[in-house]
């Protein structure tokens, strides 16, 4: 499950667009922050997850967070500032056992377009001449078609699947999307027939009856899922607030829990924003978490290259320098080398204290973000004027990832094991087990 939103730059208190994604997979399931540089290409073919398309000659820079098993990428962001985040969502429309998965779709879309709207295009294509399908589970087989927000600094689009058919809306103001069709009557572009096919199978009676949600979803994975719930809680939160969103704003609606400050863990819902799992009822963990001021020259990224983003670091990032020289690609198993790993040390120590300690790493989170958002943002001032390096960039980039993990491993040493109920604490135990992780 995961929560994508944008909010246009007629919408923030800065004049800048902003992208953001939850990335929700299996708790052990590891995810990969990658920058691939712009490429030349002479092999015939690409292999993606589970087929093959025709390469292309040239690919552009992209930096992508991906589940480490596959080839697509769940979010991300290429040199021309276009970022995208898809959503699982379930339709009535047969799962097709091999095809381009969502993740394929959207790692294709920024490797090969320079903005929105071309994005969209190729999505599409690719789309209707591939179809999308596979496998997109870890340990469980989950087949599920997808919906997208497409952003770059000037416009967004809100594409909704199902099988070969779609509905695409240009976002006018923000818009938010989950696990749920949410396209209704009115789109802006749309595939051939996407009516006629659905008065064909009974779903409708006429084009005046015809709703693409409504006629489309699968009502009870939809509704399990609690996607309507969660895009009626981010939409809410940023429709309340246009023209006074920033990037704070925008982090505390993607660390939100739907219990407030009564959360726990054990507690936690599929209603959360940032989720963790539990359980059968709730099978998926935030992942990872991406957070982007699509300024038209220099954006800023936001990544967290952990899960639960309400105990993770929001990182600076710049296209221009590129990654840190640390371990980003993490292993399946549990790797204390691996940034992923380490924070899901700390994430599942947590479990049974975790109002214990929150607040007091919260506050540290939240002052070490304050001090890298200024800097980040004066640094990007400098470095469009001709006062600041790449160099400066990166060494910025790499103190933040070095202090974040000075915090979570001081956490790590400091925090108690605490029961977090004999179910839970039975749940996670094997989950861990799995994993090979020793707290």
């Amino acid at each position: 499950m995961c929560d994508t939103l944008v909010v246009l730059k007629n919408s923030t208190k800065d004049g800048v667009t902003i992208f953001a994604k939850n990335s929700d997979r299996e708790p052990n399931e590891p995810q990969a922050l990658e920058f691939y540089p712009r490429m030349e290409h002479d092999e015939e073919f690409l292999d993606c997850t589970y087929i093959r398309v025709p390469q292309v000659k040239q690919t552009y820079a992209v930096m992508i967070s991906r589940p480490v098993w596959m080839w697509g990428a769940e979010m991300g962001v290429n040199e021309f500032g276009l970022a995208i985040g898809n959503e699982a969502v379930f339709t009535r429309e047969d799962k097709l056992e091999k095809g381009l998965t969502g993740m394929d779709l959207l790692r294709l879309a920024l490797e090969r377009c320079r903005n929105s709207y071309e994005a969209l295009m190729l999505i599409v294509k690719y789309l209707e001449e591939f179809g999308q399908g596979g496998n997109c589970g870890f340990k469980s087989k989950t087949y599920y078609h997808n919906s997208f927000i497409i952003a770059d600094p000037q416009e967004a689009w809100v594409l909704e699947t199902a099988g070969k058919y779609w509905v695409a809306e240009k976002v006018k103001n923000v818009r938010s999307i989950s696990n749920a069709l949410t396209i209704k009557n009115k789109w802006d572009l749309a595939s051939k027939n996407i009516i006629e096919h659905a008065v064909e199978k009974g779903w409708c009676k006429d084009d005046k009856d015809f709703d693409f949600s409504k006629c489309y979803s699968d009502w009870f994975y939809s509704h399990f899922a609690r996607g309507r719930e969660r895009h009626a809680y981010t939409q809410g939160c940023l429709e309340r607030n246009m023209g006074e969103i920033d990037v704070y704003l925008v982090k505390n609606i993607m660390r939100s829990h739907m219990l407030g400050e009564g959360f726990t863990p054990a507690k936690g819902s599929m209603r959360d924003i940032c989720m963790h799992a539990g359980i059968l009822t709730r099978p998926s963990q935030t992942a990872a978490s991406y957070i982007s001021q699509l300024f038209e020259k220099v954006p800023i990224h936001w990544f967290t290259a952990t899960s639960t983003p309400c105990i993770s670091v929001y990182k600076p990032v710049f296209m221009e320098a590129g990654l840190p020289d640390l371990k980003l690609t993490p292993d399946r198993f549990y790797d204390s080398d691996s940034i992923w790993w380490l924070h899901e040390k700390l994430s599942r120590r947590m479990l049974g204290s975790f109002k214990e300690y929150f607040p007091k790493i919260r506050k540290q989170i939240e002052s070490l973000e304050a001090r890298l958002h200024h800097k980040a943002e004066e640094l990007r001032l400098e470095f469009l004027n001709g006062k600041a390096s790449l160099e400066e960039l990166k060494n910025l980039t790499n103190n933040a990832f070095a202090e974040s993990l000075r915090l979570e491993d001081s956490f790590v040493k400091e925090v108690k094991l605490k029961s977090s109920g004999l179910l839970y604490e039975l749940y996670w135990r094997k989950v861990n087990s799995e994993a090979k992780i020793v707290l």
